[in-house]
Parts: C-alpha cells; sequence; structure tokens
C-alpha cells in the first residue's frame, strides 16, 4: 500500500476530465467550486484537454490519456481531482502508464464513473485513491459543509476518521437551481446483520465497480471491506443482479463486510425492498452488513480511501473508522 502524501495549504491540485469533459459544467457552478478550493487554500490548474467535448460530451482516449499523465508526472501537481463522473473512464485503462504512476504517488479524487479508474489504480501500483467529491461537486452552493469536513479529514489529516452521516440529506438536481433545495432527515446508518471486521476498503460506484470484473484491472477480494452505492439509473431489480454478479466473484468469501452508500430518489428503492435482495444473499448472512451510509450519488457525502484500513464494530457508538495508515 502506498499512501500519497496529504494536503497542505498552498498545495497545487489538477482538473481534469477522464469521462465527461468540464465544458457541461456551467459557469456558475465552476465559480463557486473554485471559490471553494481557494477557501481550503488550495491552488488550482486546469488540464490541457478538459473542455475538450466531442458528441459523447467526453475527450479521446489519447487526450484524456495525455492529461492523467501530465498530471501524474507534473512535480508542481499534489493532488488531482477529477470534474464529473461520465461512463467512459474504463476506455482509458489498458492505455496508462501504471509504473509511471507508482513512481509518482499522489492523491487522485472523484467518484461515480471515477470508481473504475481509483480501483484500478489501487490493484496495479498499491497507490490508495479516493473516493469523494469532484470538482464540480465543490460547485454546490448549500448543503456542502459535511461533505468539506469529510475531505479535510481524508485528504488533509493523517488521523483515524469515524464516519456518521449528517443531520439532513439531499438529492435534488442542485446544479439546476443552487437556491430551490429540498432537504430530508437523516435516518443514520442502519444495521443489517451485526459484528466486527476488519479490511482493505475497495468499491464506490457498483455498476462501475463491476465493469472491471474478469479482467486484469479488477482488484482482489481477499480480506476487504467492500462500499458500494448506485445511482438514479439502478432500481432494485438491477442492483440485485449487479450485486449478486459481484458475489458470484471467486474470492467473494473472502470478503469481510458490507456497506452500502445511500439510494437516489429516482431509483424508487425502498428500505423493505433493500432489506429483501440483501436476506436472499447467504453469502452476506457471515458479514456485518450495514446501509443508508452517507457516499454516493446523494449529497452530501463523505471521502474514503479506496485501498485503505477499514474497520466495523456495529457494538459502538462510531460503528465505521477509516484508519489511513
Amino acid at each position: 500500500m502506498i499512501i500519497p502524501d496529504k494536503l497542505s495549504m498552498h498545495d497545487q491540485v489538477r482538473v481534469l476530465a477522464p469521462s465527461r469533459s468540464l465544458g457541461i459544467i456551467s459557469e456558475e457552478t465552476r465559480s463557486i467550486a473554485s471559490q471553494r478550493f481557494q477557501a481550503l487554500g488550495l491552488k488550482l490548474t486546469f488540464s490541457k484537454n478538459c473542455e475538450v467535448m466531442d458528441e459523447f460530451s467526453s475527450s479521446s482516449i489519447e487526450e484524456r490519456i495525455e492529461d492523467l499523465h501530465d498530471a501524474f508526472l507534473d512535480k508542481n501537481v499534489k493532488a488531482i481531482f477529477t470534474v464529473i463522473g461520465g461512463h467512459n473512464v474504463n476506455q482509458l485503462l489498458k492505455y496508462i502508464d501504471y509504473s509511471m504512476i507508482k513512481n509518482n504517488p499522489k492523491i487522485i479524487c472523484g467518484y461515480s464513473d471515477t470508481t473504475a479508474l481509483s480501483n484500478t489504480i489501487y490493484h496495479k501500483t498499491g497507490l490508495v485513491a479516493y473516493s469523494g467529491p469532484a470538482y464540480s461537486t465543490l460547485g454546490m452552493l448549500k448543503g456542502i459543509d459535511f461533505t468539506l469536513a469529510y475531505l479535510k479529514k481524508c485528504l488533509f489529516s493523517d488521523a483515524p476518521y469515524a464516519i456518521n452521516n449528517p443531520g439532513t440529506w439531499s438529492d435534488d438536481p442542485w446544479f439546476l437551481d443552487q437556491y430551490k433545495r429540498k432537504f430530508y432527515n437523516d435516518d443514520g446508518i442502519k444495521i443489517l446483520n451485526e459484528g466486527k471486521a476488519e479490511g482493505t476498503l475497495i468499491g464506490g460506484n457498483l455498476c462501475t465497480f463491476n465493469l472491471l470484473q474478469g479482467s486484469e484491472f479488477m482488484p482482489s477480494l481477499d480480506n476487504t471491506i467492500l462500499f458500494i452505492e448506485d445511482d438514479e439509473l439502478t432500481f432494485p431489480e438491477n442492483f440485485d443482479r449487479d450485486l449478486q454478479s459481484l458475489i458470484h466473484q471467486k474470492d467473494f468469501c473472502n470478503v469481510k463486510g458490507l456497506v452500502i452508500g445511500k439510494f437516489q430518489l429516482k431509483s424508487a428503492m425502498s428500505e423493505q425492498q433493500l432489506l429483501k435482495i440483501l436476506q436472499t444473499k447467504k453469502e452476506l448472512s457471515t458479514m456485518p452488513v450495514l446501509y443508508n451510509v452517507s457516499f454516493g450519488h446523494t449529497t452530501p457525502h463523505i471521502c474514503f480511501p479506496i485501498g485503505g484500513k477499514v474497520k466495523i464494530d456495529t457494538d459502538k457508538h462510531e460503528k465505521i473508522i477509516v484508519e489511513q495508515h
């Protein structure tokens, strides 16, 4: 495991678009996001091709690889943030120079489609990557404080930290109207199966993570604790089969625990449906299983290290502890 240096005041960070282009992000969102990074004491730079946009709202494989390699090779860049998610980051995986990344370790942070990139980088190099807010996420005007707090805990500090939920959460299209927002009271982290476990944290967006199955890019599930979530494109039956596909992996028997993020409202996943799905998976009966955790596509959300160490103890008030070393 290679843990990249944490961020400090005045560090330079690079924004790049390994999936969808910066060109889809409004000027208002960009302005707010850039101000958030400045408030964190960070100096923003943008990759050469991050605003290139084709009919798929992305740039070419060659342009995205160039930007990724340039960011890792630039000694002045201390961290990389993806613009946003998308659908095509797995196009890049066989063209990446993993030896170069291993020899130039630094923070890379994003979520959603970035899941495939983060887990592959960890698997191929041992470099801990981070599932957390993208550049565009910090363009949210309201409801961002919890996200920022976890970004600081994860990317600026070496100290262990507990994963908890915020008091309220939202799933509205905030980027369409920054002032008309709807927030809900949070029910907290919930437990299906009690227990204790510790292991290496991997996962992220489930449907994206599953794209790695059967390939050289899929990380081992041995002695892991899986963090999985899904977006508005999922629905109960789809989540069921995606989870089942993951369970069918030959080394799933060595998974130590499962943590499930919040579902978006459009998924129409009720708590009753989720519990029924989980209870049909006998492979989950021997491990602690927690759900309704604030990560994924609802907001706000936590930041966590893919390849980092995590402990679960459902008997404790702070049920999930991320170890930074």
